[in-house]
């Protein structure tokens, strides 16, 4: 009897080791010793020559991460499953650049013209090959577990107009804090959100996933609620705030700098790489669905010109 009731111990604490959740102390490292943040938390600049350095030391993390099986994944709380997301975008968003790095001024160069970078599929994880687009897209956004917009400021495009990477690895125990930190952080930051000719003019981030900022977040129904609940961060006076809230302020959006966001970084002029058609049909169907209208409205007045020259010489 003994023996039966040990062997079920042993079996139990085998399978509570099993599903621990993943020790991030290694990519916290590699943060420390490559990224550069400021003091408010809302720019960085990333030592990618550090990361190339350290290349081995980042590839045996992402084995870390590429041997996690889906069900120890689903064991895990909510917070801890979302921190080892970010993590895995950013860790491999950074393997990404390194295979291009140094001849890169942006991300974006290491698309073709079928796929831009974030579809490429070099991603082991969860026992599947995956892109960055569904990392971020499928499987933190669209997966309906988690629903937090603030996450728009933790994953890292690699560029600088991106919100900072994070010195420290995310993990489930300061998930919450560090969220809150990653978002104020960002807002702060008048380079990139500010007060301007009377209106609040913020990063294009604002507009490209403005439903994510919509879908009743902490109450917030609104691009202009969310704004207005971080208007100490934005500099905002209490007028302001409520114009804000109340949909009375204009908001516009920011050119977006796809520039890398490398210690070294790339000049002014630097080119940021070629789009894929594809990937921006894909990425956004609304301008799919404009640049269609206004096809078909382009052929319609040639066919309506054509046909009226036709019939005036018949005439």
């Amino acid at each position: 009897m003994f023996t039966r009731y040990a062997a079920a111990a042993a079996l139990f604490l085998s399978n509570t080791a099993v599903w621990a959740e993943v020790d991030h102390s290694a990519w916290t490292e590699l943060l420390q010793s490559h990224v550069e943040i400021d003091a408010q938390g809302s720019v960085s600049t990333v030592d990618y020559r550090g990361f190339e350095t350290d290349r081995a030391a980042l590839d045996s993390y992402l084995d870390v991460l590429a041997s996690v099986e889906t069900r120890e994944f689903d064991s895990w709380s909510i917070a801890d499953q979302l921190a080892f997301l970010i993590n895995a975008y950013n860790a491999w968003t950074v393997e990404l650049i390194l295979t291009g790095y140094p001849e890169l001024n942006s991300i974006r160069e290491l698309g073709t013209v079928t796929e831009s970078p974030w579809q490429r599929r070099f991603i082991p994880l969860l026992g599947e090959e995956r892109t960055l687009d569904e990392i971020e897209h499928g499987m933190i956004r669209e997966s309906g577990r988690y629903n937090d917009p603030r996450i728009h400021f933790a994953v890292n495009c690699a560029s600088i107009g991106c919100p900072a990477l994070r010195d420290e690895a995310f993990t489930g125990a300061r998930l919450e804090d560090q969220l809150e930190a990653g978002t104020t952080g960002f807002l702060s930051d008048t380079a990139r959100n500010r007060m301007e000719d009377g209106g609040l003019a913020v990063s294009s981030i604002f507009s490209w996933y403005r439903g994510d900022f919509e879908q009743g977040w902490r109450g917030t129904e609104t691009l202009g609620a969310f704004l207005a609940r971080y208007s100490d961060s934005l500099g905002l006076t209490a007028e302001q705030a409520g114009a804000l809230r109340s949909g009375a302020m204009d908001i516009r959006f920011l050119e977006y700098d796809w520039r890398l966001n490398d210690t070294d970084v790339p000049p002014a002029d630097a080119g940021t790489g070629y789009v894929s058609p594809i990937w921006l049909i894909r990425s956004f169907p609304e301008y799919a669905a404009m640049a269609g209208a206004m096809l078909i409205i382009v052929l319609g007045g040639g066919i309506y010109l054509i046909r009226r020259h036709r019939k005036r010489r018949t005439t």
